[in-house]
């Protein structure tokens, strides 16, 4: 099976209010920039790429966690992260039955990890290209 039917399968079987939420997540994410992927890792992990990792979503009991794996690294003037903040480098946002979900922000927040996504592909690709050497 492949992710997006992984992902569908996953959505279905949550089937609460839960459920809503995840649909409403992927459509965001997969809409917030061109060139996201959709992956299935982890033993049951919607994942979602462009060069790396952008984040992850999964449904907890009782809530919806989506994680951001540079959140650290983001400007989040919205304060949407809200759980994993001790962490140097991952960011999360943890997600209640009752909470309104600000998709303009969380729409920028994703942009913004695709953007430091890029940023650290490109760094990368710079140091992978052998330097010329110089005539004598």
């Amino acid at each position: 099976m492949n992710a997006s039917k992984q992902v569908d399968k996953m959505i279905r079987d949550t089937g609460d209010w839960r459920g809503d939420v995840l649909a409403r997540l992927r459509k965001l994410i997969l809409g917030s920039a061109a060139g996201i992927t959709e992956e299935w890792k982890w033993m049951g992990t919607p994942t979602y790429y462009k060069n790396g990792v952008i984040c992850v979503m999964n449904p907890h009991k009782g809530k919806v966690k989506v994680t951001f794996d540079h959140g650290a690294a983001l400007k989040d003037p919205d304060k949407l992260f809200n759980a994993g903040l001790e962490g140097n480098q991952r960011r999360a946002i943890d997600i209640f039955e009752d909470d309104k979900l600000n998709e303009r922000a969380l729409k920028a927040l994703v942009k913004e990890a695709v953007a430091y996504d890029d940023l650290r592909a490109k760094k990368s690709a710079s140091k992978a290209k052998p330097k010329p050497r110089k005539s004598s």
